[in-house]
C-alpha cells in the first residue's frame, strides 16, 4: 500500500483507464490547465485529442460526450463544479437516463459525469452545491461518491468501465485527504452499489458520505469515550443503494442517523428514511433522524458555517435518537 491524496487517486484512475482503453477520453472546462490536480499532466501523456478542453459551454461539451458514447466511446465529462451540470440538465439527466429504455434496451451509454461538489471552501451557491440527490432522482443513471482515496480510485475505475451512465462527483472538502491505495500496477475496482462499514458499533447506526463521513468518524471517537458505540456506514453509491447493509446494522443498533450534505427537501436522506421505515420499521426504537442543509441557498464566506452539517450537529442528532 501507498499513502496518497483522494485527488491524486482520481488522477491515477483516469491514467490507468485511458492507458487500458483507447476509447476513454475526457472533455471539460480547463482540464488541460488543471484547475484541480486530478487532470494535471494528462494532456502531456494523452494529447489534446483525448483531453479535450472546451469553452464555458456545458451543453456543448456534454453534447460531444453524449454523441461519442452513442458511438461506443467512453467519455468522461468534467463539469468542474457540480452546479454547472444544471446548465445542461435536460440532456445529462432526462435524455441520458432514459436513453437505454427508449431504445428498447439493446444500446448502452457508457458515459461518466463528474465534478467537484460540497461545502467547506466557502464558495457559495452553485459552486458548493451537492448534486447527488438530484441525479439519483432520475432513473437510468448510477450515482456514487467516494469518501477515501482507496474508494476514489476503485470507484472511478468501476464507473469508467460501466456500460451505464454514471454521475460520480467528488467532495472538494476532502480532496487532499490522505489514505492507503494499492501499489501502482495493481488493478482493482470498487463495485458500485456496495456500501462499506467504516466503523463497527452497537448503539446507533450513522450513515454519512465524503466530508460528512469524516465528521461522523470524529464524533464516534468522541462518544466512544462515554461508552456510546457508533456504527458508521458509507453508502458509497446512492444508485444502486445498498439498503441491506443498513438494515443489517439496524438489527444491532435499532437507531439510525442519516447525514446528507444536501437540502432537506428532496434529499437522499429522505429516500433512506422512507426505505428504512417501509422495510425495517420493526427494527427501529426511535424515529430516523436526518442531518442536512436547510432549504436555502448556500451562502458565501463565514455564513456557510451556520447552515452546514457539522460534528456538533451530528453529535446532537445521535444523542437525540439515543434519548
Amino acid at each position: 500500500m501507498r499513502t496518497i491524496t483522494l485527488i491524486d487517486a482520481i488522477r491515477e484512475a483516469y491514467q490507468e483507464e485511458m492507458r487500458r482503453d483507447e476509447d476513454v477520453f475526457m472533455v471539460g472546462q480547463d482540464i488541460r490547465g488543471a484547475i484541480f490536480p486530478h487532470t494535471k499532466g494528462l494532456v502531456e501523456e494523452f494529447g489534446s485529442d483525448r483531453i479535450v478542453d472546451t469553452p464555458i459551454a456545458e451543453s456543448g461539451m456534454y453534447g460531444v460526450a453524449l454523441g461519442a458514447a452513442q458511438e461506443g466511446m467512453r467519455p468522461i465529462v468534467d463539469f468542474m463544479f457540480g452546479g454547472f451540470s444544471y446548465v445542461t440538465f435536460s440532456e445529462c439527466t432526462v435524455t441520458t437516463g432514459q436513453y437505454h429504455f427508449l431504445h428498447g434496451s439493446p444500446r448502452s451509454l457508457p458515459i461518466v459525469m463528474t465534478a467537484g461538489v460540497g461545502t467547506g471552501q466557502r464558495l457559495a451557491n452553485d459552486h458548493a452545491m451537492s448534486i447527488h440527490g438530484t441525479f439519483a432522482h432520475h432513473p437510468g443513471i448510477k450515482v456514487a461518491m467516494p469518501s477515501t482515496p482507496y474508494d476514489a480510485k476503485g470507484m472511478f475505475k468501476a464507473a469508467i468501465r460501466d456500460n451505464n451512465p454514471v454521475m460520480i462527483p467528488w467532495h472538494m472538502g476532502i480532496m487532499m485527504l490522505k489514505g492507503d491505495v494499492p501499489e501502482l500496477g495493481e488493478d482493482y475496482v470498487v463495485p458500485l452499489g456496495v456500501a462499506d462499514i467504516k466503523r463497527e458499533g452497537s448503539d446507533v447506526t450513522v450513515m454519512a458520505n465524503s466530508l460528512q463521513l469524516q465528521h461522523a468518524l470524529k464524533v464516534a471517537d468522541k462518544l466512544q469515550e462515554e461508552g456510546i458505540s457508533c456504527e458508521i456506514i458509507d453508502p458509497r453509491s446512492f444508485v444502486p443503494f445498498d439498503l441491506d447493509t443498513v438494515l443489517k446494522s439496524l438489527e444491532k443498533t435499532n437507531r439510525l442517523v442519516v447525514v446528507d450534505e444536501d437540502w432537506e427537501s428532496g434529499s437522499f436522506a429522505n429516500t433512506v428514511s422512507a426505505n428504512v421505515m417501509e422495510a425495517g420499521f420493526d427494527l427501529l426504537d426511535a424515529p430516523v433522524t436526518r442531518v442536512t442543509l436547510p432549504n436555502m441557498p448556500v451562502p458565501g464566506g463565514y455564513m456557510e458555517d451556520y447552515i452546514v452539517p457539522t460534528p456538533e450537529k451530528i453529535e446532537a442528532a445521535i444523542r437525540k435518537v439515543l434519548a
